[in-house]
């Protein structure tokens, strides 16, 4: 049973914080004037202005878990979103426990390193969305198709679907469960914690997985993906997301991702009758498609089209 999060309406307070890393104060006050454009109060954290940081993070842990519980407790703060991910939002988690979660249920968008927060609150029951940030928000503006999916979710839709050309390396099929995923290396990160929903589909549960990475070597991503084969995950699942792998060099043995992948899960006799999903516009890129974490989805691959509709 998920627990929604109410819908914004115009005048609510939205909060900008950065869980994570530094990030770039122009976007942050892009952000800010592009939800007062869609009718919102914007209230900046500390974190998400340079003045408190600490190393590479936005702040130290101390300030960035006392915003966070600060921002989530208060009534009049309807949403939080990100201002950007890079590393730490795991720092975050052994001090964000189910009952203080559970009590004050809201939105929460990002993604990148945000996947760690997704996949708490996905185990708290709680659905958020894997969306766009302060860059994206700030640089793509209120016409932005991405943006403007970003806040029906938080305006109370209930289903999208969204549909693209099918990849060449997909596989056709349609399959329903729950869409869970986010940034691969840091759900990776994750195995045998409370917060591994990667462990989900393995333990019973339908699942679509999606996932997407950037900066990560092929072996790399490689290896990741051998543990979910490995403890059972890839042979249980109903459908499969490969987003977007961003920004690594090809290697001696193959020249893209999407190739290894591919070869990957054919040669380890990966189930073949669920959809498989290549080249999804989500993850680091000008096309991140926001997607309900937690929503029960149908994945749906033909010859020409490939189509992802998700409900609350």
């Amino acid at each position: 049973m998920l627990t929604i999060p109410s819908p914004l309406r115009k005048g609510d307070r939205v909060a900008i914080l950065a869980p994570a890393s530094i990030v770039d104060r122009h976007y942050v006050d892009g952000a800010a004037e592009l939800l007062k454009a869609f009718g919102y109060e914007p209230v900046i954290f500390p974190s998400a202005l340079g003045t408190e940081s600490s190393g590479t993070y936005a702040a130290s842990v101390e300030t960035r878990v006392a915003e966070f519980r600060s921002a989530w407790s208060d009534p009049a703060i309807k949403c939080i979103i990100c201002a950007r991910g890079g590393y730490g939002c795991i720092h975050l988690l052994p001090h964000l426990d189910r009952e203080f979660i559970t009590a004050t249920p809201k939105w929460l968008a990002g993604f990148s390193d945000v996947s760690a927060l997704h996949a708490m609150l996905s185990q708290y029951g709680i659905p958020s969305l894997h969306a766009p940030m302060a860059r994206h928000l700030a640089m793509m503006g209120a016409v932005d198709p991405d943006t403007q999916a970003l806040f029906q979710w938080l305006e109370g839709a209930r289903e999208m679907s969204f549909e693209i050309p099918t990849h060449p390396f997909s596989r056709e099929g349609s399959a329903t469960g729950r869409l869970l995923g986010g940034n691969l290396a840091v759900l990776n990160s994750l195995a045998g914690t409370p917060y591994d929903i990667l462990d989900r589909a393995a333990t019973g549960e339908d699942v679509i997985l999606f996932i997407e990475d950037v900066s990560e070597a092929i072996y790399a991503v490689e290896r990741m993906v051998m543990r979910l084969r490995l403890n059972g995950v890839l042979d249980s699942l109903r459908g499969l997301i490969i987003g977007q792998f961003t920004d690594y060099h090809a290697d001696r043995n193959f020249l893209t991702m999407e190739e290894m992948l591919r070869h990957r899960l054919t040669e380890w006799g990966v189930r073949a009758d669920i959809p498989v999903a290549f080249g999804f516009p989500v993850g680091h890129v000008s096309d991140n498609r926001p997607l309900a974490e937690s929503s029960t989805a149908t994945l749906t691959v033909t010859a020409e089209t490939t189509t992802l509709g998700m409900a609350l």
